[in-house]
């Protein structure tokens, strides 16, 4: 059985949420604020959290914050209609969705189950030890850790998944579009800021490091990661 955490201050849409998820088969834990959320989060990790971002004591932001230092479990924000939705810092603090209220449940309960079926697939096809290595260069998603010419580089976990993305498939030319779905996880529309700000603070960290690859901007498409052969 899924356990779902919901944290909204609005008792009615908690409630609501509870009584159709449990009927879903869903085991479903409430939590009022931001603060309670975290508590509640860290006492009985969920397979899932469904986070308002309008809370008191603490918001969804700083929620999801919290929760991504020591977590990756998937997390749908909600949002009011009218409230301006950021979806770069969505995509940038590790959102898995987003959904609008006034939702339709039904809606809420197939989206709860798209990303836990999304998530456990990933979770099946990756490698136990998850690793590329070039020369002088190192990208550990196990260890979240990045090895620079031998030196560990601090990074932060978005960037260390879009590198390894790309390194793992070398020579494969990516569009914004489909690294914003393939490394952040869901659809984005519009703006793809987000990946061009991360490819540059990647090259601050890779420039000039080896003649034998290289983070290339191919114009007009995407990204790709260049090895020679």
């Amino acid at each position: 059985m899924n356990r779902v955490l919901v944290a909204d201050d609005d008792s009615n849409i908690c409630e609501l949420l509870r009584l159709y998820l449990e009927k879903e088969g869903f085991a479903v834990t409430l939590a009022a604020d931001g603060v309670q959320a975290v508590e509640q989060f860290q006492k009985d990790p969920p397979d899932i959290m469904l986070l308002d971002i309008m809370m008191p004591q603490l918001d969804g932001w700083q929620v999801l914050r919290e929760v991504r230092k020591t977590s990756e479990c998937p997390i749908i924000m909600l949002t009011a209609k009218g409230e301006v939705f950021d979806k770069v810092l969505g995509l940038e603090l590790g959102a898995d969705d987003y959904i609008v209220k006034p939702f339709d449940t039904k809606e809420v309960v197939a989206r709860i189950k798209a990303v836990l079926r999304r998530t456990s697939v990933q979770e099946k096809k990756e490698p136990a030890v998850k690793e590329v290595t070039y020369d002088k260069l190192s990208v550990n998603l196990t260890t979240y850790e990045l090895k620079v010419d031998g030196k560990v580089v601090d990074t932060p976990p978005k960037e260390l998944e879009l590198l390894y993305h790309l390194a793992s498939n070398p020579n494969r030319v990516f569009t914004r579009d489909q690294l914003l779905d393939e490394v952040w996880g869901f659809e984005y529309y519009g703006d793809s800021r987000t990946v061009d700000v991360h490819i540059k603070r990647l090259r601050e960290k890779l420039e000039n490091v080896s003649d034998q690859w290289t983070l290339k901007t191919v114009w007009g498409v995407g990204y790709k990661f260049e090895t020679k052969e």
